[in-house]
Protein backbone atom coordinates (compact mmCIF):
# COMPACT_ATOMS: atom_id res chain seq x y z
CA UNK A 1 0.00 0.00 0.00
CA UNK A 2 1.59 3.51 -1.03
CA UNK A 3 1.64 5.58 2.31
CA UNK A 4 2.59 9.15 2.86
CA UNK A 5 3.97 9.87 6.34
CA UNK A 6 3.44 13.16 8.01
CA UNK A 7 4.60 13.31 11.21
CA UNK A 8 3.79 15.16 13.81
CA UNK A 9 4.79 15.92 18.00
CA UNK A 10 3.02 17.15 21.03
CA UNK A 11 5.52 17.51 23.87
CA UNK A 12 3.23 20.02 25.38
CA UNK A 13 -0.40 20.08 24.15
CA UNK A 14 -3.36 18.11 24.80
CA UNK A 15 -6.45 18.18 22.58
CA UNK A 16 -9.73 17.93 24.06
CA UNK A 17 -11.35 19.94 26.40
CA UNK A 18 -14.74 18.53 25.22
CA UNK A 19 -16.21 21.96 26.32
CA UNK A 20 -13.71 24.60 27.33
CA UNK A 21 -12.93 27.50 25.36
CA UNK A 22 -12.74 30.87 24.98
CA UNK A 23 -14.15 34.06 22.37
CA UNK A 24 -11.04 34.55 21.20
CA UNK A 25 -7.14 33.54 20.56
CA UNK A 26 -5.21 34.08 23.32
CA UNK A 27 -3.73 37.78 23.35
CA UNK A 28 0.01 37.87 23.20
CA UNK A 29 0.81 39.87 26.07
CA UNK A 30 -0.23 39.40 30.11
CA UNK A 31 -2.11 42.89 29.69
CA UNK A 32 -3.89 42.08 26.74
CA UNK A 33 -4.67 38.55 28.35
CA UNK A 34 -6.00 40.31 31.01
CA UNK A 35 -7.87 42.76 29.34
CA UNK A 36 -9.77 39.67 27.44
CA UNK A 37 -10.01 37.37 30.51
CA UNK A 38 -12.72 40.23 31.70
CA UNK A 39 -13.86 41.26 28.63
CA UNK A 40 -17.91 40.30 27.97
CA UNK A 41 -18.79 37.75 25.04
CA UNK A 42 -18.37 39.46 22.03
CA UNK A 43 -22.28 41.15 20.96
CA UNK A 44 -24.31 39.76 18.03
CA UNK A 45 -24.72 42.31 15.09
CA UNK A 46 -28.06 43.97 14.73
CA UNK A 47 -29.98 42.57 11.77
CA UNK A 48 -30.20 45.02 9.07
CA UNK A 49 -32.94 42.79 7.14
CA UNK A 50 -35.49 39.80 7.75
CA UNK A 51 -33.44 36.72 6.73
CA UNK A 52 -34.42 33.35 5.65
CA UNK A 53 -35.73 30.99 7.75
CA UNK A 54 -33.46 28.23 6.14
CA UNK A 55 -30.59 30.40 7.85
CA UNK A 56 -31.62 30.28 11.25
CA UNK A 57 -30.19 26.73 12.60
CA UNK A 58 -30.15 27.85 16.31
CA UNK A 59 -33.71 29.44 16.07
CA UNK A 60 -34.21 32.98 17.42
CA UNK A 61 -30.70 32.59 19.35
CA UNK A 62 -28.77 32.46 15.76
CA UNK A 63 -25.91 34.52 15.02
CA UNK A 64 -25.28 36.10 11.95
CA UNK A 65 -21.47 36.26 11.62
CA UNK A 66 -19.27 34.92 9.00
CA UNK A 67 -16.16 36.24 10.82
CA UNK A 68 -13.26 34.03 12.34
CA UNK A 69 -15.55 35.12 15.83
CA UNK A 70 -18.36 32.85 14.34
CA UNK A 71 -18.63 30.35 16.89
CA UNK A 72 -17.96 33.00 19.60
CA UNK A 73 -21.00 34.68 19.90
CA UNK A 74 -23.98 34.79 22.41
CA UNK A 75 -27.34 33.92 21.43
CA UNK A 76 -28.71 36.58 19.68
CA UNK A 77 -31.93 36.85 22.08
CA UNK A 78 -29.86 37.09 25.13
CA UNK A 79 -31.51 39.17 28.27
CA UNK A 80 -28.65 41.81 28.33
CA UNK A 81 -28.84 41.43 32.50
CA UNK A 82 -26.82 38.14 31.57
CA UNK A 83 -23.52 39.32 30.37
CA UNK A 84 -21.54 40.06 33.21
CA UNK A 85 -22.47 36.24 34.30
CA UNK A 86 -21.05 35.37 30.84
CA UNK A 87 -18.13 37.66 31.22
CA UNK A 88 -17.33 36.15 34.63
CA UNK A 89 -17.22 32.65 32.96
CA UNK A 90 -14.98 33.53 30.36
CA UNK A 91 -12.35 34.92 32.55
CA UNK A 92 -12.63 31.18 33.90
CA UNK A 93 -12.08 30.01 30.49
CA UNK A 94 -8.97 32.15 29.70
CA UNK A 95 -6.96 31.68 33.17
CA UNK A 96 -4.07 29.73 32.88
CA UNK A 97 -4.12 27.52 35.38
CA UNK A 98 -0.76 26.83 35.73
CA UNK A 99 -0.34 29.91 37.21
CA UNK A 100 -2.93 29.80 39.46
CA UNK A 101 -2.47 30.61 42.82
CA UNK A 102 -2.83 27.91 45.72
CA UNK A 103 -1.66 25.37 43.60
CA UNK A 104 -5.03 24.50 41.94
CA UNK A 105 -3.56 23.13 38.73
CA UNK A 106 -3.23 19.20 38.72
CA UNK A 107 -0.02 17.35 38.40
CA UNK A 108 -0.97 15.95 34.69
CA UNK A 109 -3.29 17.70 32.35
CA UNK A 110 -3.26 17.91 28.46
CA UNK A 111 -2.85 21.86 28.77
CA UNK A 112 -2.91 25.21 30.87
CA UNK A 113 -5.83 26.77 29.33
CA UNK A 114 -8.70 26.22 27.76
CA UNK A 115 -8.49 28.02 24.67
CA UNK A 116 -5.32 26.07 24.29
CA UNK A 117 -7.90 22.87 22.53
CA UNK A 118 -10.62 24.77 21.19
CA UNK A 119 -9.49 27.65 18.99
CA UNK A 120 -11.67 30.37 18.69
CA UNK A 121 -14.28 28.51 20.02
CA UNK A 122 -13.51 25.45 17.81
CA UNK A 123 -11.53 22.76 17.21
CA UNK A 124 -7.47 22.54 18.25
CA UNK A 125 -5.95 25.12 16.43
CA UNK A 126 -3.24 24.82 13.49
CA UNK A 127 0.06 25.34 15.48
CA UNK A 128 3.74 26.09 13.67
CA UNK A 129 4.88 23.04 15.18
CA UNK A 130 1.62 20.88 14.15
CA UNK A 131 1.21 22.54 10.58
CA UNK A 132 -2.38 22.33 10.02
CA UNK A 133 -2.95 19.08 11.97
CA UNK A 134 -5.78 19.19 14.82
CA UNK A 135 -4.21 18.48 18.05
CA UNK A 136 -5.06 15.23 19.14
CA UNK A 137 -5.46 13.08 22.65
CA UNK A 138 -5.73 9.22 23.15
CA UNK A 139 -8.24 7.93 25.39
CA UNK A 140 -7.52 4.63 27.26
CA UNK A 141 -9.79 1.84 28.72
CA UNK A 142 -9.27 -2.21 29.80
CA UNK A 143 -11.68 -4.69 28.94
CA UNK A 144 -13.55 -6.12 32.06
CA UNK A 145 -15.80 -8.35 32.90
CA UNK A 146 -17.44 -6.40 36.08
CA UNK A 147 -17.85 -3.59 33.17
CA UNK A 148 -18.89 -3.69 29.66
CA UNK A 149 -17.45 -0.26 29.17
CA UNK A 150 -14.14 -1.28 30.10
CA UNK A 151 -12.27 0.05 33.02
CA UNK A 152 -9.04 2.95 32.95
CA UNK A 153 -5.56 1.36 32.16
CA UNK A 154 -4.29 0.56 35.29
CA UNK A 155 -1.34 2.91 35.00
CA UNK A 156 -2.16 5.70 33.01
CA UNK A 157 -5.75 5.56 33.71
CA UNK A 158 -8.37 7.09 31.09
CA UNK A 159 -6.41 9.46 29.12
CA UNK A 160 -2.69 10.42 28.37
CA UNK A 161 -2.02 13.55 29.68
CA UNK A 162 1.34 15.09 27.32
CA UNK A 163 1.84 17.81 30.28
CA UNK A 164 3.06 17.91 33.85
CA UNK A 165 3.93 20.23 36.82
CA UNK A 166 7.76 20.13 37.42
CA UNK A 167 8.81 17.28 39.45
CA UNK A 168 6.08 14.88 37.90
CA UNK A 169 6.75 13.08 34.55
CA UNK A 170 4.33 13.64 32.28
CA UNK A 171 2.90 10.09 30.87
CA UNK A 172 4.27 10.75 27.58
CA UNK A 173 3.78 12.04 23.90
CA UNK A 174 1.74 11.20 20.35
CA UNK A 175 3.30 10.76 17.48
CA UNK A 176 0.83 10.29 14.20
CA UNK A 177 1.65 8.55 10.77
CA UNK A 178 -0.80 8.19 8.18
CA UNK A 179 -1.09 5.87 5.38
CA UNK A 180 -2.88 6.89 2.22
CA UNK A 181 -5.26 5.03 0.57
CA UNK A 182 -5.91 5.90 -2.79
CA UNK A 183 -9.34 5.23 -4.76
CA UNK A 184 -11.65 6.32 -7.39
CA UNK A 185 -15.22 7.15 -8.08
CA UNK A 186 -17.28 4.84 -10.54
CA UNK A 187 -16.90 7.62 -12.98
CA UNK A 188 -13.45 7.68 -12.57
CA UNK A 189 -12.28 10.44 -10.34
CA UNK A 190 -9.63 9.74 -8.35
CA UNK A 191 -9.54 10.47 -4.62
CA UNK A 192 -7.11 9.42 -1.64
CA UNK A 193 -8.01 9.20 1.76
CA UNK A 194 -5.89 8.59 4.78
CA UNK A 195 -5.58 6.39 7.49
CA UNK A 196 -3.66 7.59 11.23
CA UNK A 197 -1.58 5.37 12.74
CA UNK A 198 -1.78 6.82 16.47
CA UNK A 199 1.68 5.83 18.72
CA UNK A 200 2.19 6.63 22.39
CA UNK A 201 6.25 6.96 22.61
CA UNK A 202 8.21 8.75 26.11
CA UNK A 203 5.98 6.53 28.61
CA UNK A 204 6.49 8.19 31.51
CA UNK A 205 5.40 5.30 33.87
CA UNK A 206 6.52 2.16 31.92
CA UNK A 207 4.59 0.11 29.59
CA UNK A 208 0.81 -0.07 29.15
CA UNK A 209 -1.32 -2.83 29.87
CA UNK A 210 -1.26 -5.37 26.71
CA UNK A 211 -4.90 -5.37 26.83
CA UNK A 212 -4.73 -1.35 26.53
CA UNK A 213 -8.02 0.04 24.27
CA UNK A 214 -7.26 3.34 22.42
CA UNK A 215 -9.24 6.13 20.93
CA UNK A 216 -7.75 9.32 19.63
CA UNK A 217 -9.87 12.34 19.88
CA UNK A 218 -9.70 15.56 18.35
CA UNK A 219 -11.60 18.50 20.07
CA UNK A 220 -15.10 19.23 18.87
CA UNK A 221 -16.19 23.13 18.70
CA UNK A 222 -18.19 24.07 20.98
CA UNK A 223 -21.10 26.49 20.02
CA UNK A 224 -24.71 25.39 20.82
CA UNK A 225 -24.39 22.93 23.60
CA UNK A 226 -27.18 24.77 25.27
CA UNK A 227 -29.42 24.36 22.69
CA UNK A 228 -28.91 20.44 22.21
CA UNK A 229 -29.56 19.89 25.92
CA UNK A 230 -33.13 21.61 25.65
CA UNK A 231 -34.37 19.08 23.50
CA UNK A 232 -36.39 17.17 24.90
CA UNK A 233 -34.98 12.95 25.75
CA UNK A 234 -38.36 12.13 24.17
CA UNK A 235 -37.37 14.02 21.01
CA UNK A 236 -34.56 12.07 20.72
CA UNK A 237 -35.81 8.72 21.64
CA UNK A 238 -38.78 9.25 18.63
CA UNK A 239 -35.73 9.33 16.29
CA UNK A 240 -34.57 6.14 17.57
CA UNK A 241 -34.46 2.70 15.68
CA UNK A 242 -32.29 -0.31 17.82
CA UNK A 243 -33.96 -2.82 16.18
CA UNK A 244 -34.15 -1.38 12.34
CA UNK A 245 -37.98 -1.81 12.09
CA UNK A 246 -38.48 -0.38 9.42
CA UNK A 247 -35.61 -1.88 7.32
CA UNK A 248 -33.36 0.72 5.72
CA UNK A 249 -30.27 -0.52 7.39
CA UNK A 250 -30.22 2.14 10.14
CA UNK A 251 -30.57 1.67 13.31
CA UNK A 252 -29.89 4.21 16.00
CA UNK A 253 -29.96 4.13 19.67
CA UNK A 254 -29.02 5.85 22.56
CA UNK A 255 -26.28 5.71 25.18
CA UNK A 256 -27.01 5.44 28.77
CA UNK A 257 -24.54 6.92 31.22
CA UNK A 258 -24.96 7.20 34.97
CA UNK A 259 -25.20 10.59 36.21
CA UNK A 260 -21.86 11.87 38.04
CA UNK A 261 -23.61 12.48 41.51
CA UNK A 262 -27.00 10.01 41.81
CA UNK A 263 -25.72 6.93 39.61
CA UNK A 264 -28.46 6.77 37.32
CA UNK A 265 -28.78 6.13 34.01
CA UNK A 266 -29.25 9.34 31.54
CA UNK A 267 -29.98 9.85 27.87
CA UNK A 268 -26.05 10.47 26.78
CA UNK A 269 -26.05 13.06 24.29
CA UNK A 270 -22.51 15.16 24.13
CA UNK A 271 -19.03 13.72 23.40
CA UNK A 272 -17.89 11.78 20.22
CA UNK A 273 -19.46 8.39 21.98
CA UNK A 274 -22.43 10.36 23.35
CA UNK A 275 -20.73 9.94 26.60
CA UNK A 276 -22.18 12.47 29.14
CA UNK A 277 -25.54 13.64 29.86
CA UNK A 278 -25.45 17.41 30.20
CA UNK A 279 -23.28 20.09 29.86
CA UNK A 280 -22.40 20.44 33.43
CA UNK A 281 -20.93 17.24 33.64
CA UNK A 282 -19.16 17.67 30.32
CA UNK A 283 -17.47 19.99 31.60
CA UNK A 284 -16.76 18.83 34.89
CA UNK A 285 -15.07 16.20 33.26
CA UNK A 286 -12.93 17.99 31.40
CA UNK A 287 -11.80 20.27 33.94
CA UNK A 288 -10.73 16.96 35.29
CA UNK A 289 -9.01 14.95 32.33
CA UNK A 290 -7.73 17.67 30.42
CA UNK A 291 -6.91 20.26 32.69
CA UNK A 292 -6.21 18.07 35.81
CA UNK A 293 -8.60 20.01 38.23
CA UNK A 294 -10.96 18.32 40.73
CA UNK A 295 -14.57 19.73 40.64
CA UNK A 296 -17.88 18.98 43.02
CA UNK A 297 -18.72 16.71 40.61
CA UNK A 298 -15.27 14.75 40.05
CA UNK A 299 -13.52 15.73 43.40
CA UNK A 300 -10.61 12.71 42.95
CA UNK A 301 -7.88 13.91 40.93
CA UNK A 302 -6.60 11.55 38.03
CA UNK A 303 -3.51 10.17 39.21
CA UNK A 304 -3.49 6.30 39.28
CA UNK A 305 -1.41 4.19 42.21
CA UNK A 306 1.28 3.77 40.10
CA UNK A 307 2.02 7.32 40.43
CA UNK A 308 3.42 7.96 43.34
CA UNK A 309 5.25 11.45 42.29
CA UNK A 310 1.50 12.79 40.88
CA UNK A 311 -0.47 11.62 43.62
CA UNK A 312 2.35 13.70 46.12
CA UNK A 313 1.72 16.84 44.15
CA UNK A 314 -2.18 16.68 44.03
CA UNK A 315 -4.48 19.16 45.15
CA UNK A 316 -6.01 18.62 48.91
CA UNK A 317 -9.10 17.68 49.29
CA UNK A 318 -11.33 20.61 48.91
CA UNK A 319 -11.83 20.65 45.07
CA UNK A 320 -10.00 23.49 43.09
CA UNK A 321 -13.21 24.55 40.91
CA UNK A 322 -16.33 25.27 43.69
CA UNK A 323 -19.85 25.21 42.65
CA UNK A 324 -19.98 28.75 41.55
CA UNK A 325 -17.31 28.56 39.25
CA UNK A 326 -18.30 25.20 37.76
CA UNK A 327 -21.82 26.82 36.88
CA UNK A 328 -20.57 29.64 35.73
CA UNK A 329 -18.91 27.78 33.29
CA UNK A 330 -21.62 25.68 32.38
CA UNK A 331 -23.63 28.41 32.36
CA UNK A 332 -21.14 30.42 29.90
CA UNK A 333 -21.47 27.57 27.06
CA UNK A 334 -25.28 26.96 27.30
CA UNK A 335 -25.36 30.50 25.62
CA UNK A 336 -23.14 30.20 22.93
CA UNK A 337 -25.07 30.61 19.55
CA UNK A 338 -25.11 28.75 16.52
CA UNK A 339 -24.46 30.82 13.48
CA UNK A 340 -26.47 31.07 10.71
CA UNK A 341 -26.16 29.12 7.50
CA UNK A 342 -25.31 31.10 4.58
CA UNK A 343 -26.50 30.65 0.64
CA UNK A 344 -29.61 29.00 1.97
CA UNK A 345 -31.37 30.26 -1.52
CA UNK A 346 -28.64 29.43 -3.98
CA UNK A 347 -29.81 26.91 -6.69
CA UNK A 348 -26.93 24.55 -6.20
CA UNK A 349 -26.95 24.74 -2.35
CA UNK A 350 -30.79 23.85 -2.53
CA UNK A 351 -29.71 21.18 -5.39
CA UNK A 352 -27.14 19.66 -2.50
CA UNK A 353 -29.72 19.90 -0.33
CA UNK A 354 -32.45 17.67 -1.87
CA UNK A 355 -29.61 15.33 -2.73
CA UNK A 356 -28.54 15.29 1.06
CA UNK A 357 -32.16 14.27 1.85
CA UNK A 358 -32.15 11.69 -1.29
CA UNK A 359 -28.37 9.49 -0.54
CA UNK A 360 -30.07 9.15 2.90
CA UNK A 361 -27.36 10.82 4.68
CA UNK A 362 -30.34 12.87 6.61
CA UNK A 363 -31.59 9.12 7.91
CA UNK A 364 -28.71 9.93 10.84
CA UNK A 365 -28.51 13.54 10.45
CA UNK A 366 -31.55 14.54 11.28
CA UNK A 367 -32.24 18.18 9.64
CA UNK A 368 -34.85 19.86 12.13
CA UNK A 369 -35.37 19.19 16.39
CA UNK A 370 -37.23 21.38 18.50
CA UNK A 371 -36.09 22.67 22.13
CA UNK A 372 -38.41 22.63 24.84
CA UNK A 373 -39.18 24.97 27.95
CA UNK A 374 -36.14 25.88 29.58
CA UNK A 375 -37.01 27.38 32.59
CA UNK A 376 -33.83 28.96 34.04
CA UNK A 377 -32.91 30.16 30.78
CA UNK A 378 -36.20 31.10 28.67
CA UNK A 379 -34.00 31.89 25.54
CA UNK A 380 -33.13 28.73 24.93
CA UNK A 381 -36.81 27.45 25.13
CA UNK A 382 -39.11 26.27 21.69
CA UNK A 383 -36.52 27.02 19.39
CA UNK A 384 -36.53 25.18 15.84
CA UNK A 385 -33.03 24.10 15.06
CA UNK A 386 -31.62 22.95 12.20
CA UNK A 387 -28.42 21.09 14.08
CA UNK A 388 -28.53 17.58 11.28
CA UNK A 389 -27.93 15.34 13.99
CA UNK A 390 -30.00 12.96 16.39
CA UNK A 391 -27.55 12.50 19.49
CA UNK A 392 -28.04 9.40 18.79
CA UNK A 393 -25.22 6.58 18.46
CA UNK A 394 -24.45 4.42 14.99
CA UNK A 395 -22.31 1.78 14.29
CA UNK A 396 -19.56 3.03 11.54
CA UNK A 397 -18.22 0.22 10.16
CA UNK A 398 -14.47 -0.83 10.62
CA UNK A 399 -12.78 1.58 8.93
CA UNK A 400 -13.57 3.85 11.68
CA UNK A 401 -13.64 1.60 14.31
CA UNK A 402 -11.57 2.33 17.43
CA UNK A 403 -12.24 -0.72 19.39
CA UNK A 404 -13.12 0.88 22.95
CA UNK A 405 -16.16 0.72 24.42
CA UNK A 406 -17.71 3.57 26.16
CA UNK A 407 -20.97 3.61 28.63
CA UNK A 408 -23.27 1.47 26.49
CA UNK A 409 -21.69 2.43 23.06
CA UNK A 410 -19.43 -0.32 21.26
CA UNK A 411 -16.09 0.01 19.79
CA UNK A 412 -17.71 0.31 16.35
CA UNK A 413 -20.67 2.91 17.16
CA UNK A 414 -20.19 7.03 17.14
CA UNK A 415 -22.85 10.15 17.94
CA UNK A 416 -24.05 11.44 15.19
CA UNK A 417 -22.28 15.01 15.06
CA UNK A 418 -23.91 18.14 14.41
CA UNK A 419 -23.28 19.17 11.42
CA UNK A 420 -24.26 23.31 12.09
CA UNK A 421 -21.19 25.53 11.46
CA UNK A 422 -19.68 22.98 9.55
CA UNK A 423 -18.67 25.58 6.50
CA UNK A 424 -17.31 28.12 8.93
CA UNK A 425 -14.78 25.52 10.26
CA UNK A 426 -11.59 27.15 7.53
CA UNK A 427 -12.82 30.74 8.29
CA UNK A 428 -12.46 29.68 11.70
CA UNK A 429 -9.94 27.24 12.48
CA UNK A 430 -7.80 28.04 9.54
CA UNK A 431 -8.31 24.22 8.90
CA UNK A 432 -10.96 21.38 8.54
CA UNK A 433 -10.70 18.37 10.31
CA UNK A 434 -13.38 15.60 10.26
CA UNK A 435 -14.43 12.30 12.02
CA UNK A 436 -13.13 11.74 15.63
CA UNK A 437 -9.57 11.61 15.48
CA UNK A 438 -9.13 14.28 12.56
CA UNK A 439 -8.28 12.04 9.27
CA UNK A 440 -10.72 13.77 6.71
CA UNK A 441 -9.19 17.01 5.68
CA UNK A 442 -12.60 17.78 3.41
CA UNK A 443 -16.26 16.94 3.28
CA UNK A 444 -16.20 14.45 0.54
CA UNK A 445 -13.60 12.59 2.58
CA UNK A 446 -15.12 12.58 5.55
CA UNK A 447 -18.00 11.27 3.55
CA UNK A 448 -16.23 8.42 1.87
CA UNK A 449 -15.03 7.01 5.30
CA UNK A 450 -18.86 6.32 6.25
CA UNK A 451 -19.69 2.45 6.48
CA UNK A 452 -21.73 0.35 8.57
CA UNK A 453 -24.98 2.06 8.97
CA UNK A 454 -23.84 4.52 6.60
CA UNK A 455 -22.67 2.66 4.11
CA UNK A 456 -25.83 2.55 1.65
CA UNK A 457 -25.54 6.50 2.01
CA UNK A 458 -22.15 6.47 1.45
CA UNK A 459 -22.65 4.25 -1.97
CA UNK A 460 -25.21 6.20 -3.00
CA UNK A 461 -23.39 9.59 -2.83
CA UNK A 462 -20.50 8.00 -4.51
CA UNK A 463 -22.36 6.97 -7.93
CA UNK A 464 -23.75 10.42 -8.09
CA UNK A 465 -22.42 12.46 -11.16
CA UNK A 466 -19.48 14.93 -10.73
CA UNK A 467 -22.27 17.91 -10.39
CA UNK A 468 -23.52 16.56 -8.15
CA UNK A 469 -21.30 15.48 -5.76
CA UNK A 470 -20.10 18.93 -5.96
CA UNK A 471 -23.76 20.22 -5.47
CA UNK A 472 -23.88 17.94 -2.05
CA UNK A 473 -20.81 19.71 -0.84
CA UNK A 474 -21.84 23.22 -1.55
CA UNK A 475 -25.06 22.28 0.61
CA UNK A 476 -23.00 21.31 3.44
CA UNK A 477 -20.36 24.16 3.37
CA UNK A 478 -24.06 26.51 3.52
CA UNK A 479 -24.16 25.00 7.08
Amino acid sequence: MPSSRFRWWMPSLGAALCLLLSAAAPPSTPGAQALEATASPTVPPPEKAPRPAASRSGGQTTVFDTSHNAFGRALANMEPRRWMTMAAGKALFMKDWSRAPGGLAGPLSNAVRCNDCHFKDGRGRPLPDLGTEAPLLVRLSVPSRRSPAGLPEPTYGGQINDRAVPGVPAEGALEVTYAELSGSYPDGTAYALRRPDVRLTRLGYGKLSPHTQRSARISSPVFGLGLLEAVPDEALLALADPDDRDGDGVSGRPNRVPDALTGTPRLGRFGWKANQPSVKQQTARAFSEDLGLTSPLYPEPTCTAKQPRCRSRAPSAKPALDDAQLDGVTLYLRLLAVPARRDVEDPTVLRGQALFQQVGCATCHHPALRTGDVADLPELSQQDLQPYTDLLLHDMGEGLADGRPDAEATGSEWRTPPLWGLGLLEAVNRQVRMLHDGRARSFEEAILWHGGEAAGAQERFTHLERADRDALVSFLRSL
